[in-house]
């Protein structure tokens, strides 16, 4: 369990992030609708691809990015639902899969950040947790792990 933020008493909930005006704050929405793997309905006009393609892609990961490297320098993780954290890492790999399989190459899947690099600790506690959330042990990972074609 995470602990409170200290500049905030134990009993008060976290404050909100910031969000677009035109999205509901989550206590307006249903829990089906806040744990929904499902994307909300986007304005009409933008039901298929929004314009430039998937640009809003590389705009919005690299403010995730920035946005979440700085609530773990804050130690304020605990501002953004396990549900968020779970849909950002389900679509980060199954993009990372599409693309590695769809273009016959891999890729380092992690930002290099020479001040503040990933640590072993941080990518095995994550790896552990995805491989336990579809039941799969260390066991089936070294079954399944495969060098990359451009290592020796």
């Amino acid at each position: 369990m995470s602990e409170p933020l200290a500049s905030q008493p134990p009993s008060s909930p976290p404050p909100p992030l910031e969000r677009s005006s035109s999205e509901p704050p989550s206590s307006e929405r249903s829990s089906s609708e806040q744990l929904s793997a499902e994307p909300r309905q986007r304005s009409p006009g933008t039901a298929s691809q929004p314009p430039g393609g998937c640009d809003w892609i590389e705009a919005a990961s690299a403010d995730i990015h920035a946005l979440a490297r700085d609530l773990v320098r804050e130690g304020a993780a605990a501002r953004v639902s396990d549900a968020a954290v779970a849909r950002i890492m389900t679509a980060a790999i199954r993009l990372y899969v599409a693309k590695s399989d769809g273009e016959e190459r891999t890729f380092c899947p992690i930002v290099r950040d020479d001040n503040e690099p990933v640590t072993a600790t941080e990518v095995l506690t994550a790896v552990s947790e995805v491989l336990r959330a579809v039941r799969l042990g260390p066991m089936e990972l070294a079954l399944w792990y495969r060098r990359r074609p451009d290592e020796p």
